[in-house]
């Protein structure tokens, strides 16, 4: 990730409060997170003990709850 171009807010003690980043430099962190939040998510299921099963017979275990 290339280095952010933000801006402070800052009170009258010139404490910082707040960052005001590029919008388009916004959506790109969001984007990042999300990817971050996926490999999170791959990593924890990769990890666990659970049963491993076929993405379709999962859909149709499912469904038939579902009835």
């Amino acid at each position: 990730m290339k280095a952010l171009k933000e801006k402070y807010l800052v009170d009258e003690n010139g404490n910082r409060i707040g960052v005001l980043l590029d919008f388009e430099e916004y959506k790109k962190l969001l984007e990042e997170l999300e990817e971050l939040a996926s490999l999170y998510a791959y990593d924890r299921a990769k990890s666990s003990k659970d049963e491993v099963i076929p993405f379709k017979k999962a859909i149709n275990e499912i469904e038939q709850e579902r009835e």
